[in-house]
């Protein structure tokens, strides 16, 4: 590995010249290529992990949906309840990183997500699914989190691309495998497989972090977690989230309920950021790392990217299950384009950046490209040609690869060592956030306007065609299962859900632009070729001694 104080320029003290101190491997804190790659092999098999339990059920959501009698809320959360226990909990498990045994917490998350995934197999009620969801997103928002804090303690900034293809592989063969293996399964033994699924790749994950990943372990007496922040920003988000969720469907927009729950998700949120700033001895989102314009720009860009991104894409699936009338693998197939997409940008740019040291034009080219893949997705409808949809889902695609593993990558280019863990849970933990809220937000769009549909589309059926009553009466609640309908009737249920994707989409894109615009006003400093910034480094050195100096 490249050290980036080896055959450092010589410096004068007083009249004579003393070389500036030779930093160690060791000291520098890097590993050999061999070491990284078996310690990234446990690490990628968790990431597999935290992926797979979102992509695996995503296809499967309308029929588990149709099974427990559900609704569209119920479909929402059981998306949402899994993305704000990962959120709520990502910050605690990067302070955790920075004060803990890494390997432990790891394998600690795996345990959680595990038990999550077996209560949530055997549910019997959309009730206990979300709760279990939630167990899951415990495992998830530690796997999330800690992850990324552990490979940028192996392996420099510099250095990071040349292994941007193993991740970019797994996320790819998650995102493609997940949706496809949901499908198989939905279609031959059953949903509840779905959950069951990631339970062998969990505990071969444990087992090869436990033989493989060995990091210096970080101790500190004074170990203070600021529980009460946290308790306090997850209950605020908590609050927004159940607002932008139910609001417009059991309680109206304009209405004292949703006042009382505005206020008092404010109220909450200005509670934690106060305890944070003025009470907490070691915050859990430390406030001064916002001094840091990289970090600061950063974190808005995720928080719109996530809303974005989450946000939108997460209905396809359910369009082209309900829109275009395929089966649950066949909607799995269509993902392939996006992330054929976002594979190639991944790879290419890691492999470019590692080598040239420049990041921020792969960032900038990235939004442009996310932008553009969002707007032509805003065009679609029930009519639209597949083969369109999958280009604008592939320029998407290639949008995220050469955004989201670089917009950390500038984050953790900046920060300290020590501060590793807080400062990536900060950005991991408001894209989730972000992702959260667009899930929950876009998801009441999406339910608004297909119920609106629909009851237009009805009414005007049942004025022509009386007969269509009873089958119609059979359709209403929960997300219908179009296949079996009469064709007049599908038509309806295919064309509001066609157009709602297409409006989500529409309703996405300023968040899409909002993070272009934080991300050019990003500066680029040139990558560092160490594990550790300068001034970890030489903080470890000793002094030229007053000898040398004669």
């Amino acid at each position: 590995m490249v050290n980036n104080y080896c055959g450092r320029q010589p410096r004068i003290v007083g009249n004579a010249v003393t070389q500036a101190p030779t930093i160690s491997a060791e000291q520098n804190g890097q590993m050999t290529h061999r070491e990284v790659l078996e310690a990234l092999s446990g690490l990628l098999l968790a990431m597999f992990v935290a992926m797979l339990s979102s992509t695996i059920v995503s296809n499967a959501l309308p029929t588990i949906v149709d099974d427990l009698q559900g609704s569209q809320t119920g479909y929402t959360w059981v998306v949402v309840a899994t993305m704000l226990a990962m959120t709520a909990t990502t910050p605690i498990w990067g302070k955790f990183a920075d004060l803990f045994d890494k390997k432990i917490l790891v394998q600690s998350a795996l345990v959680i997500f595990s038990i999550g995934s077996v209560v949530a197999g055997f549910a019997p009620s959309m009730e206990v699914l979300i709760s279990a969801r939630v167990v899951q997103g415990l495992g998830v928002g530690g796997l999330t989190a800690l992850v990324q804090v552990v490979i940028a303690s192996m392996v420099s900034p510099r250095e990071r691309g040349r292994y941007s293809g193993y991740i970019g592989a797994v996320f790819a063969l998650a995102t493609v495998s997940g949706p496809l293996v949901g499908g198989v399964l939905v279609d031959t033994v059953g949903w509840r497989w779905c959950f069951f699924a990631g339970l062998p790749v969990a505990a071969l994950a444990f087992v090869v972090l436990q033989k493989t990943l060995r990091l210096p372990v970080v101790k500190r007496d004074d170990v203070s977690i600021d529980y009460l922040g946290a308790f306090l920003l997850v209950g605020g988000v908590s609050i927004l989230l159940i607002w932008v969720s139910l609001g417009g469907q059991n309680f109206d927009w304009v209405s004292t309920t949703s006042a009382l729950l505005v206020v008092g998700a404010l109220a909450v949120i200005g509670a934690a950021i106060y305890v944070e700033a003025n009470v907490a001895k070691d915050p859990v989102i430390p406030l001064r790392l916002f001094k840091d314009r990289t970090l600061t720009l950063a974190t808005v860009a995720s928080v719109l990217i996530g809303v974005a991104m989450f946000g939108s894409t997460v209905y396809l699936s359910l369009y082209f299950q309900r829109a275009k009338d395929m089966s649950p693998t066949e909607a799995g197939l269509m993902s392939i384009c996006m992330v054929g997409g976002l594979l190639v940008s991944s790879i290419t740019s890691g492999r470019i950046i590692s080598a040239t040291g420049v990041w921020k034009r792969w960032l900038v080219a990235g939004m442009v490209a996310v932008i553009l893949g969002i707007g032509l997705l805003s065009t679609i409808d029930a009519d639209t040609p597949l083969w369109h949809t999958g280009i604008f889902m592939a320029v998407l695609g290639l949008g995220l690869g050469a955004t989201m593993q670089n917009l950390v990558l500038a984050v953790q280019n900046t920060i300290a060592l020590s501060d590793m863990g807080a400062g990536s849970s900060v950005v991991a933990f408001f894209r989730s956030l972000g992702g959260s809220v667009g899930i929950a937000a876009l998801g009441a769009v999406l339910s608004t306007q297909v119920a609106d549909s629909v009851k237009a589309g009805l009414t005007e059926l049942l004025a022509a065609h009386p007969e269509y009553a009873d089958a119609v009466s059979h359709s209403q609640g929960g997300i219908p299962d179009v296949s079996g309908m009469p064709a007049p009737l599908r038509a309806i249920f295919e064309s509001a859900f066609g157009d709602a994707t297409g409006h989500i989409f529409l309703v996405a894109l300023p968040f899409a632009i909002g993070a272009l615009i934080a991300v050019l006003f990003i500066k680029e400093v040139p990558l560092r070729t160490s594990v550790k910034r300068d001034d970890e480094l030489m903080a470890e050195v000793s002094p030229v001694s007053p000898a040398s100096q004669v």
